[in-house]
């Protein structure tokens, strides 16, 4: 099983490489809608290739609101 901080560094390296911006620059507190310079289009993206790595479903319901990284990977380490 995964740590929740080793499943909220995968998310970041994934968001990193997925929209082409510096790992280093992303921040596990930050907003990623600002950090990434993405809409909720690309973020509905996001989430299915985090589904697809993680193997896990996330419920529209459960990500209402959710606009961080670290609240991202609580949601998603809560899945497996």
């Amino acid at each position: 099983m995964e740590t929740a901080e080793k499943t909220l560094d995968e998310i970041l390296t994934l968001a990193a490489a997925h929209f082409k911006v510096a790992r280093e620059k992303l921040s596990p507190d930050e907003d990623f809608f600002k950090a990434l310079g993405i809409d909720s289009l690309q973020t509905l993206d996001l989430l299915t290739k985090l589904e697809n790595h993680f193997r896990v479903e996330l419920p529209d319901y459960e990500l209402q609101g959710v606009t961080d990284f670290r609240t991202l990977a609580a949601k998603i380490q809560a899945r497996l």
